[in-house]
């Protein structure tokens, strides 16, 4: 293995769609990988409906609003034309939210150390009194963990579904096709969603041998716990949930051979 091309001729699924794969393939080519684009998770915002049309009207009733993604941040304002000085102040989950939001000149005022909800739901408690209004955009298979917990601490949550998430029927066939052609040799998953939607695949076209020999990453704890539910084991999962240390911890995983 070369060390500075330590993902020499590897075939790595990248499973983002067109809008958000161009960075982590780079990442992939830049370690002398060939990054394979199968987008296992899609987004579509949702129809415009009553409950989404009164919530952002009175955007300026809430203390806070919590973003959990960059899909998020980009279908929400897809909604919003422009943020008054009344915007509600910012949390966020992840460095790359973050940055998406500073992008559009809008502050973000709280950022957890841990980019899952366990850890943001601990950290941001002390900015949370009883009564505080917040709203929580979201897709339609987000976890309920971050409502939850303000709740009980006496905050008023909004969940606001804004979009939802699908696997796209050209992203099942060139799966399947990979899959039984054993032409995929690392497998990253960057959510539960994107397992889910690669099982189904394997489940339907009887695959389950085919990930034999494959090399699973994954980032954050709720999905190495949906990976383990279906009996895959782990290679690579980094203690920080972003793209690029997951690819790090891949190359960690190769060194070790």
């Amino acid at each position: 293995m070369s060390p500075s091309l330590p993902l020499l001729n590897k075939r790595v699924l990248v499973p983002r769609g067109e809008g958000q794969a161009k960075s982590f393939s780079e990442l992939v080519e830049r370690y002398g990988g060939i990054p394979i684009e199968i987008p296992l998770i899609a987004f579509r915002p949702i129809e415009k409906n009553q409950r989404l049309q009164e919530s952002l009207k009175v955007l300026d009733t809430y203390d806070w609003i919590i973003f959990t993604s960059s899909v998020t941040v980009e279908t929400f304002f897809s909604f919003v034309d422009r943020v008054g000085a009344e915007f509600p102040r910012v949390a966020v989950i992840g460095k790359k939210t973050e940055k998406v939001l500073k992008e559009r000149g809008i502050r973000v005022d709280f950022v957890p150390s841990v980019y899952v909800a366990e850890e943001f739901v601990e950290e941001f408690l002390p900015h949370v009194e009883r009564g505080c209004r917040v709203l929580l955009p979201k897709g339609n298979l987000a976890r309920e963990y971050i409502a939850t917990g303000l709740r009980k601490a006496g905050a008023v949550v909004d969940e606001l579904i804004i979009y939802e998430n699908y696997m796209p029927e050209e992203s099942r066939e060139k799966l399947a096709k990979m899959l039984s052609e054993r032409e995929l040799d690392i497998l990253t998953f960057t959510s539960p969603s994107t397992v889910d939607h690669l099982m189904d695949v394997v489940g339907e076209y009887g695959l389950a041998d085919h990930l034999n020999g494959c090399i699973i990453a994954c980032i954050g704890p709720v999905t190495e716990k949906r990976l383990l539910e279906y009996g895959l084991p782990i290679h690579a999962a980094p203690e920080e949930y972003t793209v690029d240390e997951m690819v790090k911890s891949v190359i960690g995983f190769f060194g070790k051979d």
